[in-house]
């Protein structure tokens, strides 16, 4: 069988050039690269030996990338509904994770994070939990594309006993994590009110001499906002800002809580955001300003966050949301496009993770993390416009076929690269256990 692929839908929308869709296009892609982005006519001529995927009423196009979340959490999907954050997560998320967080917990969860992912167009995911080892395991068993970060926070638990060791499990996670496929890795404190002045010293640190990102959760409430100025008698940001957090390649999270000055500070720094409204707007934890960042240049992604807050992992749903929402909270139906919820969805997680130049766009030489998805269902017609299709109007239940690293990972409902039975069998007896406490 050739090693080359041409896909060949209804439309292609490659990202980059910005509001471009193509017709009649084919994409080329070679082992894991894409090689090629051309009118069909032509492809039959350059391309002839190239085995084709006719995708008849399908768009193409990158696949998405979810900046932020908690795999292991799938486990606590429903779980905990309807509370505020710390309610949440002191009384019934803490708890709870306490009782049964362990490397087959991890194991489990992130592999039914990482499955659910690419059957909903997510090619590429960003995660913070304990156990990092078992999560970067289950993601390479489903075959996606991960930055895996380390859990650093005060409180002891079953995978550390304390900052510092939080610390130092972190660097011997990295050791271990530098021969996998598809993954990055980097430091991520749990939050501004759960770190010490310390511990953000030494993360900073070694962060700068080890060239690793920090992924933080900052200013997600107002709640948070209180407590750590009761603790420390300012702002998060300014915190961190003293810290000199900035300084790394801070990556943040939320940031629903901001005022005008330190707008101008993400800009200044070049510090990026991940916006994840559903998660925000299920914990009542505010929304993000995401069109004053954006006319400020502040590169901003899209991330789901854990599926006990959310509860689904669907990034085709986030970008309908996030677009709905930045257009209530300024009254400007103009405030979001499509368009831009779509960028923030691809090339925009790309760059917050700083994997811009693989992934994120259908550009000849990045890597083949492509997906597919049906327009020709009923619920999508009349297709006039693709991209607001896929941003108004699609789940990911219209994904049909994902990509990555040019592997075909997920085929209409097949799952390639594991069984599906016995992971939800897993996850059954997890349900048992934990169930067993409501």
């Amino acid at each position: 069988m050739t090693s080359m692929i041409r896909l060949q839908p209804s439309w292609i929308v490659p990202i980059n050039p910005r509001q471009c869709v193509y017709t009649d296009y084919d994409l080329v892609i070679e082992h894991e690269l894409i090689e090629a982005l051309l009118p069909r006519t032509d492809a039959d001529r350059q391309y002839p030996s190239a085995q084709p995927l006719p995708l008849p009423g399908q768009v193409v196009l990158p696949g998405l990338v979810n900046g932020h979340g908690h795999a292991a959490m799938t486990l606590l999907r429903g779980y905990a509904d309807d509370y505020s954050l710390m309610e949440w997560l002191e009384n019934h998320i803490w708890p709870v994770e306490a009782k049964f967080v362990s490397e087959t917990f991890v194991a489990t969860g992130a592999w039914l994070a990482a499955a659910e992912s690419v059957s909903s167009g997510t090619t590429c995911c960003a995660d913070s939990y304990f156990f990092p080892q078992s999560t970067a395991e289950a993601m390479a068993r489903v075959g996606i594309r991960s930055q895996v970060t380390t859990p650093i926070i005060q409180f002891p638990n079953a995978w550390a006993g304390s900052e510092d060791h939080h610390i130092e499990k972190s660097q011997q996670f990295f050791e271990w994590a530098a021969a996998m496929p598809r993954l990055t890795f980097g430091f991520a404190p749990h939050s501004a009110y759960s770190l010490s002045d310390e511990a953000f010293t030494k993360t900073r640190t070694l962060a700068l001499s080890n060239d690793l990102p920090v992924h933080l959760h900052l200013h997600e409430s107002r709640d948070e906002l209180d407590r750590h100025f009761t603790q420390h008698g300012c702002r998060p940001m300014e915190r961190m800002k003293r810290l000199g957090m900035y300084d790394t390649q801070l990556q943040t999270v939320h940031m629903t809580q901001l005022i005008g000055h330190e707008i101008e500070d993400l800009t200044a720094t070049s510090t990026p955001v991940v916006h994840c409204p559903e998660s925000n707007m299920k914990l009542a934890s505010g929304a993000c300003p995401v069109s004053e960042l954006l006319a400020q240049d502040v590169v901003v992604a899209l991330g789901t966050d854990g599926a006990a807050s959310n509860n689904d992992l669907d990034m085709f749903q986030e970008m309908r949301t996030a677009a709905l929402l930045a257009k209530v909270t300024t009254g400007d139906p103009e405030a979001l496009s499509a368009e831009d919820a779509l960028h923030m969805a691809t090339l925009g997680g790309a760059q917050f993770l700083g994997l811009d130049k693989m992934i994120g766009s259908l550009e000849p030489g990045k890597r083949a993390d492509v997906i597919a998805v049906q327009l020709n269902d009923i619920q999508s017609q009349p297709v006039y416009h693709p991209v607001s299709q896929l941003v108004y109007t699609c789940t990911g239940r219209n994904v049909t076929h994902t990509f990555v690293d040019g592997k075909l990972v997920y085929e209409k409902g097949r799952f390639t690269q594991f069984d599906v039975n016995e992971l939800k069998a897993d996850v059954a007896t997890w349900k048992s256990k934990i169930g067993a406490l409501t």
